[in-house]
Formats: C-alpha cells, sequence, structure tokens
C-alpha cells in the first residue's frame, strides 16, 4: 500500500510529485529508481530526488511507475456515452484505447440508413438501457463524446461496417453500385478529416460478410488518402485463416494504407492448432516488403461474440428483421439445420463444426426467461430445456432473444497464444467494453478480459511463467501501440510528455475476474493518472474525467 502525502503552499513548483518509484519507461530499457514531477498534465522532471513543493506528494513506495497502457482493440463507442467512468477499464490500468473496431463504429449514420443503424443498435445495448442518437456525422458523435466526459483518452476509428449502411448496399447481399462505392469514401473522408485514425473491418459480420476483397480495397483507399491505417478482425480465424491473412495483407498493400494492424490475433478451432506458425511467418514477410503490419491480441483462450453470428451469411441479408422472420419461419429454420449440419457455405462463424456445441457458453441476454442459463455451455444447456438438440436451442434463443445474445468460445491452444504472444509485432488488446460491476453496464457474465486483460499478462506470461520480461510486457502494452497509432507524446515515460501513468505491485498485481463471475477489478493496480489527473488513487476510483478525444493529423 502507498502513502499519501499531501501539502499547499501558496507558490508550488509542481502539481503532483510521485516519488519512490521504480520506472519501467515504455522503450524496453531496465528499470530504475526516480521521482516523477508533473505540471499541467505533463511529466516535467524525472530525477533520483525531486525536494520541490508540490500540492500533492504521493510516495509510491517502491511501487512500479509504467506508462498507462494503451487499448488498441476495443468496443466502447457506446458505453462511454452511457456510463463514462468507463471502470473496467481504468481500473486495470489502461489510460487510451482504440474504438470503431471490427467494422462497427457509433458514426457517420446517414438519414437513410438510420433506422437499420439503430435497429442494430438495439441488439447490443445494456438491458433497459435508453441511448438517444444525438449525432449523425463522424465529427458530431466526437463532440458528443467530449461533451459527456470520459475517465480515458480514446481513439477513434471508422468502421467498414457502418460506412456500408450508411452510404453502401447495407445487408444486400452484392457489389456496390459507382454511386454506393462515391457515397462510402465519401463519409470515410468525413471520418478522417473529423480526426479517425483509420478503418477497421470484421469481415466475419454482416454486412461485411458480402463485401468482396475489392470493395474493401476500394474504400480503404480514401483512408490512404490521408495516410491512415487499416485494422480489421479477418475474415476467418479457423480453417481458412491463412488465406484471411493473405486477403488482409492484399488489402494493405493495394489501397496503400499507412499500415494494417491484425485485430485478435489467433487461430480458432483445435483441428487448426499449430498454423500460427505459419500466419506469423507470413506477417513477418509482408513487413519485409515494407508493409507495416502489426497484431494485437488478448491473453485468454476463449474469444467473445454474439450468437447471432453463428448463422449463415444468407440468413443475415436484410438485417436484423429479416434474421427473426426466417427464424420464426419452420421452412427457413430447416434450410438452417442443413447449412449447420452440411456446412454447406463452408461458413466461419459455424462454431459447432469448429469447436462443438460444448464449448460455446451463453455470456449474456436480455429476458428473465434464459437469465438462468448464463454461463452455461449450450450442450447443457440443450439437456436442461429439454431441446431436440443443440441447433433448435440455438435458434430457440435467438429468436426469444431478438437477437440479443452474447456469448464466449473455447477456442485457443496455449503454444499458440504463447507463439503469438512472444512475436515482435505482437501487442495487447481487451477486445472488451468499459463495463462496471454495478449500474447500467453491469448486466451478465461478459469476458474477463473487459476487466483483466493487461493484469492477466503481467501475472501468468510475466511474473509466473517468464514468457516475456516486465520491461517487454510493458513495452508492448505502451510504447509499441502508441508507435504505431503516431502519437508520439504519450506512451514513454519522458520529460515533456503527458502524464498518462500507471502505478502498480508487480508482485501481486493479479486478475480477478473468472468466466463465471467476471465482473471483478484486478488486484494490484493502485493508482492510475489520465493526462497528469489522478483517477485510481489506493486502487478506488475517483470522478475525475480528464480523459481526451485524440485525432489524429495526417
Amino acid at each position: 500500500m502507498s502513502i499519501l502525502i499531501s501539502k499547499g503552499y501558496d507558490f508550488m513548483k509542481y502539481d503532483l510529485i510521485l516519488k519512490n518509484g521504480r520506472i519501467i519507461d515504455g522503450t524496453g530499457k531496465p528499470i530504475f529508481k526516480a521521482d516523477i514531477g508533473i505540471m499541467d498534465g505533463k511529466i516535467e522532471q524525472i530525477k533520483i530526488k525531486i525536494d520541490s513543493e508540490a500540492e500533492k506528494i504521493i510516495d509510491v513506495n517502491d511501487l512500479v511507475i509504467s506508462p498507462g497502457f494503451i487499448d488498441v482493440h476495443s468496443h466502447s463507442d457506446i458505453n462511454i456515452i452511457l456510463e463514462n467512468s468507463l471502470s473496467s477499464k481504468i481500473r486495470q490500468g489502461i489510460t487510451t484505447e482504440v474504438i470503431g473496431q471490427c467494422g462497427f463504429s457509433a458514426a457517420p449514420i446517414s438519414e437513410e440508413g438510420f433506422e437499420t443503424f439503430k435497429r442494430d443498435l438495439d441488439v447490443f445495448l445494456p438491458p433497459r438501457a435508453e441511448l438517444k442518437i444525438t449525432w449523425r456525422t463522424f465529427a458530431e458523435y466526437l463532440e458528443e463524446v467530449e461533451r459527456v466526459k470520459i475517465s480515458l483518452n480514446i481513439v477513434p476509428l471508422v468502421g467498414f461496417g457502418t460506412i456500408r449502411i450508411a452510404g453502401g448496399p447495407g445487408y444486400e447481399n452484392r457489389d456496390p453500385t459507382l454511386e454506393e462505392i462515391g457515397s462510402m469514401k465519401q463519409f470515410v473522408e468525413e471520418a478522417m478529416r473529423a480526426g479517425a485514425f483509420g478503418m477497421s473491418s470484421g469481415l466475419v459480420y454482416s454486412p461485411q460478410v458480402y463485401a468482396k476483397t475489392a470493395e474493401v480495397i476500394e474504400v480503404a483507399r480514401t483512408v490512404a488518402q490521408f495516410d491512415g491505417l487499416y485494422f480489421s478482425h479477418i475474415r476467418d480465424e479457423g480453417a481458412k485463416v491463412v488465406e484471411a491473412v493473405k486477403e488482409f495483407i492484399e488489402i494493405v498493400e493495394k489501397s496503400g494504407c499507412k499500415g494494417g494492424q491484425i485485430a485478435h490475433f489467433k487461430v480458432a478451432g483445435s483441428s487448426y492448432w499449430g498454423m500460427s506458425k505459419e500466419t506469423l511467418k507470413l506477417v513477418e514477410e509482408a513487413n519485409d516488403k515494407n508493409l507495416d503490419i502489426k497484431c494485437d491480441q488478448y491473453p485468454y483462450n476463449r474469444g467473445m461474440t454474439s450468437l447471432i453470428t453463428i448463422l449463415p451469411p444468407w440468413v443475415h441479408e436484410g438485417g436484423i428483421e429479416k434474421i427473426l422472420e426466417r427464424l420464426a419461419d419452420e421452412n427457413e429454420r430447416e434450410k438452417i439445420r442443413k447449412d449447420f449440419e452440411e456446412d454447406i457455405s463452408e461458413h466461419a462463424e459455424n462454431w459447432f463444426k469448429i469447436q462443438g456445441a460444448d464449448k460455446v457458453f451463453i455470456a449474456s441476454v436480455k429476458t428473465d426467461k434464459w437469465k438462468d442459463i448464463e454461463g452455461k455451455n449450450i450442450a447443457e444447456i440443450t439437456k436442461l430445456r429439454n431441446k431436440t438438440d443443440d441447433i433448435e436451442t440455438v435458434l430457440d434463443i435467438l429468436l426469444e432473444e431478438e437477437g440479443a445474445v452474447e456469448v464466449t468460445l473455447e477456442s485457443m491452444g496455449e503454444e499458440d497464444i504463447k507463439r503469438i504472444m512472444s512475436n515482435k509485432n505482437i501487442m495487447f488488446g481487451t477486445d472488451g467494453e468499459g463495463v462496471s460491476p454495478t449500474g447500467i453496464t453491469s448486466h451478465g457474465k461478459p469476458h474477463p478480459r473487459f476487466y483483466g486483460s493487461f493484469p492477466r499478462v503481467l501475472r501468468k506470461y510475466v511474473r509466473e511463467e517468464k514468457l516475456l520480461s516486465l520491461e517487454e510486457a510493458i513495452r508492448k502494452m505502451t510504447s509499441f501501440p502508441a508507435q504505431r497509432l503516431g502519437i508520439d507524446d504519450r506512451g514513454i515515460i519522458k520529460e515533456g510528455m503527458w502524464a498518462d501513468l500507471v502505478i502498480f505491485d508487480d508482485k501481486t498485481v493479479t486478475d480477478m475476474g473468472t468466466y463465471e463471475n467476471p465482473h471483478q477489478y484486478p488486484q494490484g493496480i493502485e493508482h492510475v493518472l489520465v493526462n497528469g489527473i489522478v483517477v485510481v488513487e489506493n486502487n478506488v476510483q475517483n470522478r475525475e474525467l480528464p480523459g481526451k478525444v485524440l485525432r489524429y493529423q495526417s
């Protein structure tokens, strides 16, 4: 436990001094002892001993001081508006997160696509949550975030799926017209001018699954005009993961984007474990060609997504209303069943074929009818509810919950996880939302990565298994993603940098959340500073909201 000392002076030199810390500066250099003086939100001085006066002094008592962690893959876009504390993020030491991932961003929204966007959004809102959408353009959304204020910094991306709904074919399984391509590119341009760092896609999700490679390349060319990045949840993470990585590299190369980031890099499905050797080699070869390809990872063997994604792509045509109509029609249900059983479409998200029903766990539902199944796998639920089989179970849950069902998927192997984590091109992300154990975002049993991704790396893969040194793990959490994003004033402890800092006990830092009880804050994260303001103090979050919207300047 650190010791807090407060002093007041009429004339003060520093706003805050952190004393007696063991500093890991984020560059990978060895740990060293020093004090840090902070003024006007920035690091003013780093010195073995600072004796100057300050409004506040915190004796961190030999704890580690590192740059604030950068969550390079986050989905807090809407939760920022609903509950701006983002406590599951800030409490694990995250001071900056990249939103707008997997092709979904909260903007832009066209008037023609508004109802479709809103119906999609309603599926993912927490139970009883109401959201008034006051914005349309990307710039207006960022202004709304600034209006409500936030606890940490955000880096925005524009989502390809959102763009396809706003200006393209939407949920129609066809190529866009030339007019639609022009409209989509105009929406991307507006987002980039507003400060987006690039565009993301999620090519397994509808309506993006209908987009051919050429469509994505053409839209991404507008991103390239602004020297932006292309992020992607690739088209397949299992049987065709090699082909999917090759497609990703092709999109980056032919669009001319500054670089590319593969989201939650993995190999899903035990039949395919070990293929990370080949996919990592593809990434390294692309970098040898100066394409600047990087990846991110969360440190768990389960993924998380919406249960509705298990349905074959043709079922998604027309959007959520058409999906529910098909689920209610016996003839259509029989077609879906046949597709599951025979895998006619070779659907990348056919988890029954890839993992098995006992590896698919319900994380959250919206109604009380199915509330008791949260945390249980599909095979268990089939027996509990006396269903004919697992397919009937899934179709009934989706219909009665109107598609609003989240799942976790046990799919990754530990050898692949470690091989990927130790690769030089890998950084970390939560792939989670900012939530809280209480309030509007406390529902269900979300993936424990929402609360524990960064502490888990420090506990399991640094302290216990020694896969990474502490200095290298911190570099992958801080300066590496900052460099990836082009944020040159964060991610390193250095004089003149913004004081985004996390102070933790490297001997005790531990992720506490489990799949059965995920809503638990980690232990060992004692203090977190965002832009020089203490947001977490002695392992307790206060009401400070000093976060900023970081806008890209090409």
